[in-house]
């Protein structure tokens, strides 16, 4: 790196600082926000960093406001104070989808969760990692399990006992919570508690959660198929077995965005968003009760960023934003509905469509005539009381048809 980064296009800055300020930082880090003419940060970090000769600038709200002013000034020394590994679940990510690699010198501190950790003795590495920073609380549903270590950043100082009352509601009472407070620095508090008897109070809103999960709770298995008792539905339900050959048929790969057309309780926008963190769906479904229904077995069981949308397909469909997969659970009879989906779907998309009536199959039947793709069909036979004993009773076969776009 040339010794005068302006000179070798590096303008800004990313300084992380920890609660022990400016004593902390590198002195590469130091001189870096002593360069800067202007400093972008929460008037926090101002306080951390001390006595500045720099103009200082408190961030907006929202904070991607200052970011048009931030890349006005490209060419100028500039800096950004962030907390801790500006990296991790921090701005550094949010900056460097604006300005490129080659143009920025980062400073990152150790971050919240190696901190963490070293209080702790905990292998980060082994830890499940969670932010619940501006985010709804019911996101750490997936990750209890039991024997798990969780380490969290938390919202403010009443996330940890919110925390304690979502793993003591789930049979998991028996865990240990652990808050750790302004890590690093003078304040620095670590506490403990187990979740069904939590009572530390006055917590500072800067803080991060660790959780030894313990206790005989329903922890959501990592397989897809989730047994049907856990969606609030009325009969409208993809059931297990069939909706984990239909998550397999998917085929869910990170990132990728999923409708899901006619879909009743929500099952299979649910699940394919379990699949992994960055997966994300909405779901379609003409009837408001139902709707409401899919929203609340979002919240339960984890999953409360699914969007829903109200309203009828086809015509629902237009103004959306175009998926990598399609779901039809429900409708795929009705004129318009799969055509619009197949339109509308990304090129390499996958479709896949069930159906249980004849004229369902029907038009799976011309579609697989029309399109090719794969087609099935399913049938499951349960256990169920005969008089003193118990029989097969079989279920309505399901006929599926997938498909990937060219």
């Amino acid at each position: 790196m040339s010794a005068d980064p302006l000179s070798s296009g590096r303008w800004l800055s990313i300084v992380g600082i920890g609660e022990d300020g400016r004593a902390g930082l590198a002195p590469a880090a130091a001189a870096a926000l002593d360069a800067a003419r202007v400093v972008y940060g929460g008037r926090r970090h101002f306080a951390l960093a001390g006595a500045l000769d720099a103009e200082t600038r408190p961030w907006p709200s929202p904070i991607h406001e200052a970011y048009p002013e931030i890349l006005a000034r490209r060419g100028q020394p500039t800096c950004i104070l962030a907390t801790g590994d500006p990296f991790h679940y921090g701005i550094g990510a949010e900056i460097a989808r604006l300005v490129p690699p080659a143009e920025i010198r980062a400073f990152p501190q150790p971050s919240a969760f190696s901190l963490a950790c070293a209080r702790l003795g905990w292998p980060l590495a082994e830890c499940g990692l969670v932010t619940l920073h501006g985010r709804a609380l019911t996101r750490i549903v997936p990750d209890i399990q039991p024997g798990a270590r969780l380490l969290v950043l938390s919202w403010d100082g009443t996330t940890p006992t919110a925390l304690a009352a979502l793993l003591t509601e789930r049979g998991f009472g028996a865990s240990t919570v652990i808050v750790l407070e302004a890590m690093g620095g003078p304040r620095e508090r670590i506490r403990a508690a187990q979740a069904d008897a939590f009572d530390l109070t006055a917590i500072a809103p800067l803080n991060t959660v660790a959780i030894a999960v313990a206790g005989a709770g329903q922890a959501l298995p990592l397989a897809p198929g989730l047994d049907d008792g856990l969606f609030e539905n009325d009969g409208q339900l993809t059931k297990a077995e069939i909706r984990a050959l239909t998550l397999a048929a998917l085929r869910p790969h990170p990132g990728l965005h999923l409708w899901d057309i006619g879909a009743g309780a929500g099952s299979i926008a649910i699940e394919w968003m379990l699949r992994h963190p960055s997966l994300r769906a909405t779901a379609i479904e003409a009837r408001p009760d139902r709707a409401e229904r899919i929203l609340r077995n979002a919240q339960s069981l984890g999953v409360p960023d699914l969007a829903v949308v109200t309203g009828a397909a086809p015509a629902v469909l237009a103004g959306l934003a175009a998926p990598d997969a399609v779901f039809i659970g429900g409708g795929v009879s009705e004129p318009g509905i799969l055509a619009a989906a197949l339109a509308t779907l990304r090129p390499g998309g996958r479709c896949v469509a069930n159906a249980v009536t004849l004229q369902g199959e029907a038009a799976l039947l011309a579609a697989f005539a029309d399109h090719g793709g794969s087609l099935r069909r399913f049938s499951v036979d349960r256990a169920s009381p005969v008089g003193g004993l118990h029989g097969w009773r079989p279920a309505m076969p399901v006929t599926q048809w997938a498909w990937t776009k060219p």
